[in-house]
């Protein structure tokens, strides 16, 4: 019997796609947004895809507001797209 795959909705896009093609978006206890590139990582997560698009498309519809209830400043979306780049160079 295959294996099922988890999948899990983009914020950005709306699309659903496995976990592994998708970056994790964290909020932990202390209200702190960071990418969890692990997946691993305690706390409430959103997925995107691994596209810069839809990361904008996300700060756009508000997705981070709605998955995370709460209010989220310019410049950690500015702090996300850094770290996209990042992992994108690697």
């Amino acid at each position: 019997m295959a294996k099922k795959v988890p999948l899990r909705q983009c914020i950005g896009c709306g699309e659903m796609k496995g976990k592994k093609d998708m970056m994790r978006i964290l909020r932990t206890a202390e209200n702190e947004i960071c990418l969890d590139a692990t997946g691993k990582k305690n706390g409430r997560g959103a997925y995107v895809c691994r596209s810069r698009e839809c990361l904008e498309r996300a700060r756009k519809n508000k997705g981070l507001e709605r998955s995370f209830k709460m209010n989220i400043p310019d410049e950690v979306y500015g702090q996300l797209e850094r770290e996209f780049e990042n992992l994108e160079a690697e």
